[in-house]
């Protein structure tokens, strides 16, 4: 029976709505955690390989980095996209996973919105994670300037509401600044930080139609880590 994880696959080929926010995201928040965990050395575990953005920058830099995915098509992709990667990949379900292993780092980007229980998960974990380490968790933030402002143009019902391509990328909810916060309490761990990623005030036609350099984008996404309640996703750094 095909892996259900599997019909996801063309999410990931570079060719829907949503590229032009990934292509941001999903390169700049890795970085951003990079910066502030600059010792080579510290041992990461990663949930999902997703474009594989993250993955290969995490490589790139960490010498002890594993990551987790449930798809066999999804990592064949990677592997194709990335057949020099050092990173060793593990397929399993993460509710499943088991090591007798404990962590530095865990990385959950754009994880949690997609999985059924997301507290479950958090839970799960925790049992993981060295006493000093710490979680980073990156989710998609429904109060996002440009759903706020969808809703007062008449655009959107609800800044929750699911588009087709949320459905595309198995997307299951948005968070808030109050629901990541929940569920991170639920799960048992201390908040120490909340930063936003990439302060976005149009959608992303109108971002895109803009043309924006290099440069402008990259302000962005530092301005928009003193504005999580503004920007276009949220990173979370807990124990």
């Amino acid at each position: 029976m095909r892996n259900l994880l599997d019909s996801y696959l063309n999410a990931y080929n570079g060719d829907i709505t949503f590229d032009f926010d990934n292509n941001i995201l999903l390169n700049w928040y890795p970085k951003r955690i990079v910066e502030l965990n600059p010792n080579r050395g510290l041992s990461l575990l990663e949930l999902g390989l997703g474009h594989g953005y993250s993955t290969n920058i995490f490589s790139d830099f960490y010498k002890n980095h594993t990551v987790l995915d449930g798809s066999p098509a999804v990592i064949e992709l990677f592997k194709s996209k990335y057949p020099n990667s050092p990173v060793k990949i593990i397929e399993t379900f993460f509710e499943e996973f088991e090591i007798n292993q404990k962590y530095d780092m865990i990385v959950m980007g754009f994880i949690l919105e997609h999985v059924k229980n997301p507290v479950e998960i958090l839970r799960h974990f925790k049992q993981f994670l060295k006493p000093n380490g710490v979680i980073y968790a990156a989710v998609p933030n429904a109060a996002v300037m440009n759903r706020r402002l969808g809703i007062i143009a008449g655009y959107l019902n609800s800044i929750n509401d699911l588009s087709e391509n949320d459905h595309l990328l198995g997307h299951l909810r948005y968070y808030t600044l109050k629901s990541f916060r929940e569920d991170i309490d639920e799960a048992g761990y201390e908040l120490h930080e909340m930063e936003g990623i990439y302060l976005k005030p149009l959608a992303s036609f109108q971002m895109q139609s803009l043309e924006l350099s290099d440069e402008m984008i990259r302000a962005l996404c530092v301005l928009g880590i003193e504005y999580p309640e503004l920007s276009c996703g949220l990173m979370a750094k807990f124990s």
